[in-house]
């Protein structure tokens, strides 16, 4: 009765106006929340119901959750939510993020043109307070915009198979479904700064280094999420 309870709190019947994009952020957030418990199997027409659609919508929406990586197709199975990262997993993401993406912020430093550095500065500068209440709701505002500055170095690093890699990770919506470390937030837009202060100045190797302390440093910010997981089959509170 309380996970139903919590469910309905995050669940909102989806305006026709933005149907597509509304179905995908209702859908998003109970996986976000745990409320679609991760790997479980999603019920197409449980969740049409739910959101007074039919189940075309919710069809679309698991495929643009499927190419962010929070839910699977499998051949006669349907989709399940992902599984979350285990501590394996989390520590070579950090492995691979660095390798990538401290090469992408020096690039970005050497190649970005005056009008990108501007861009990237005005990005740091756009700072993103996380929002009173529980659950992904309340952050998903700072995840995106996270997110945006990390693609945004990628995107004037002027190497699209760079990017492409950074971007298949996902690593912002991986993350913050783990664990979001509310208090860490300012920590992060002062990081980002120094990493767009850098790039700026086109001093490529204190991007990287800039980058590399930012990445370090939010592992550790995430670490935590290995000490709150709860053993399989436990039910687990919103964060």
């Amino acid at each position: 009765m309380a996970q139903q309870e919590t469910r309905e709190g995050r669940l909102r019947p989806a305006r026709r106006l933005t149907l597509a994009d509304d179905v995908y952020e209702s859908i998003k957030t109970l996986v976000m929340d745990h409320i679609l418990p991760p790997g479980e199997r999603v019920n197409i027409d449980a969740l049409a119901r739910e959101l007074d659609v039919s189940p075309t919508p919710v069809r679309e929406a698991l495929a643009r959750l499927e190419a962010d990586g929070l839910v699977r197709k499998r051949p006669l199975s349907g989709y399940t939510t992902t599984p979350l990262l285990t501590r394996a997993e989390f520590d070579d993401l950090f492995e691979v993020r660095l390798l990538l993406e401290c090469a992408t912020a020096g690039r970005a430093a050497d190649h970005a043109s005056a009008e990108e550095r501007q861009r990237i500065s005005t990005e740091a500068a756009a700072s993103i307070d996380v929002e009173a209440g529980d659950g992904y709701r309340r952050h998903a505002a700072f995840t995106a915009l996270d997110a945006t500055f990390h693609d945004l170095i990628a995107e004037v690093a002027g190497s699209p198979l760079l990017r492409d890699s950074i971007t298949r990770l996902h690593s912002h919506l991986h993350l913050h479904r783990l664990y979001f470390p509310v208090t860490g937030a300012p920590d992060t837009n002062t990081e980002h700064q120094r990493i767009a202060a850098a790039i700026a100045a086109g001093d490529s190797d204190a991007a990287t280094e800039a980058m590399r302390a930012h990445l370090i440093a939010a592992r550790e910010r995430h670490l935590p999420a290995f000490d709150q997981l709860p053993a399989p089959g436990a039910p687990r509170d919103p964060a």
